[in-house]
């Protein structure tokens, strides 16, 4: 898929860009649970009991936005992984963001709310490696290679999409159409009681967001 080098945070906000209304549709508790699936991924986050728990190593991803997330958890109460898809997922939500302003992809703005309140707009400047994105996510969504051979990440950056109900991947009437399809994704998105916890979070925070 394009941007490889792109987290699935970064890519899950990417893929949430409206281009109708120029500004992405990404809710924060999406960005969310796309930075705890990549830590369970990359096994820096396991699962004790269904608590989200940091592995005993020394070391982080590089990713400001994931090391952000993993130090917070580190100092932290213990919480179930559907916890910590909104527990103050704003912080990772501006980290991703700022990342990104940082990688070229968006253009950050500042500006005063009501004249006071220091504020940034974002707009997107690489404009055809976010449809690229998007056009390869509708692949994985449709097929035609078999769920289980799509790589981890991709497969992960569809389910939680889907599951956030994010129309600028896919209708309800396509995610209906290929419900047995994102099953089987799911299954190839992370580590299971992670996603399920993830999941579960998404399904109830769900809402139309995009176009």
């Amino acid at each position: 898929m394009p941007n490889g080098p792109l987290s699935l945070p970064a890519r899950l906000y990417l893929l949430s860009w409206d281009p109708a209304s120029g500004e992405s549709g990404a809710p924060a508790h999406l960005v969310r649970a796309g930075a705890l699936t990549e830590l369970a991924q990359r096994g820096l986050l396991v699962d004790d009991d269904g608590i989200a728990t940091p592995a005993d190593l020394d070391f982080g991803t590089g990713d400001a936005a994931l090391d952000g997330l993993l130090e917070l958890v580190r100092e932290s109460l213990p919480h179930h992984w559907r916890a910590w898809v909104s527990l103050h997922a704003r912080v990772t939500l501006d980290a991703v963001r700022e990342q990104l302003a940082a990688d070229g992809y968006l253009r950050a703005g500042k500006r005063r709310v009501l004249g006071l309140f220091p504020s940034v707009d974002y707009t997107l400047e690489r404009t055809r490696a976010v449809d690229a994105l998007r056009e390869e996510a509708r692949r994985v969504l449709t097929g035609p290679v078999p769920a289980g051979d799509v790589p981890e990440r991709d497969a992960a950056l569809v389910t939680l999409a889907a599951a956030a109900e994010l129309r600028t991947l896919a209708s309800p009437e396509e995610r209906a159409r290929h419900k047995e399809r994102l099953t089987g994704l799911a299954g190839r998105s992370g580590p299971r009681q992670a996603i399920e916890g993830v999941l579960t979070a998404l399904s109830s925070q769900a809402a139309p967001t995009g176009a």
